[in-house]
């Protein structure tokens, strides 16, 4: 008999959103950073970073109660680092909210607002000159994984 409630999630860690840009001097990147300020929550976050989990899940994988999971998960949701994307339900039929990172990437700059059109400027001069570049050691890893998996070899 299958199951009426999920209990799993199709979530994802991609980043659709624009990057972000914090600037040292701003309230957003005081929060951000005072979020991340604890080894734990840098923790949380780098397995959110993974995949999309439970606070259960993330509990078991971590190795700590769920309270201080869940304390942190309040704390990186309420910056916005990450956000509720899914729900899915226990072998109990419990509703559990499952957690990912947000979807806008954030680019964290150790000046000020003042500093931010040269930034700008640089970023895409950056990526002029490194996007061909990208392209081909994209299709070079992605080659080396076909050939080393021993894929079309007879």
């Amino acid at each position: 008999m299958s199951r009426l409630l999920p209990t799993t999630t199709n979530a994802s860690t991609e980043r659709t959103g624009d990057p972000s840009l914090l600037c040292i001097d701003d309230d957003r990147t005081s929060d951000v950073l005072a979020a991340l300020s604890s080894e734990t929550a840098r923790d949380v976050f780098r397995e959110l970073n993974e995949r999309p989990l439970t606070a259960a899940a993330l509990a078991d994988r971590l190795d700590m109660s769920i309270q201080s999971v869940s304390y942190h998960l309040e704390n990186l949701s309420e910056t916005g680092l990450i956000d509720v994307a899914d729900t899915c339900y226990s072998e109990k039929g419990r509703e559990m909210d499952v957690y990912a990172v947000s979807e806008e990437p954030l680019i964290l700059f150790l000046g000020t607002e003042d500093d931010q059109p040269g930034l700008r400027m640089a970023f895409k001069n950056l990526a002029v000159a490194v996007g061909p570049a990208s392209i081909l050691i994209a299709l070079w890893e992605t080659l080396a994984r076909y050939v080393g998996s021993g894929v079309g070899e007879a």
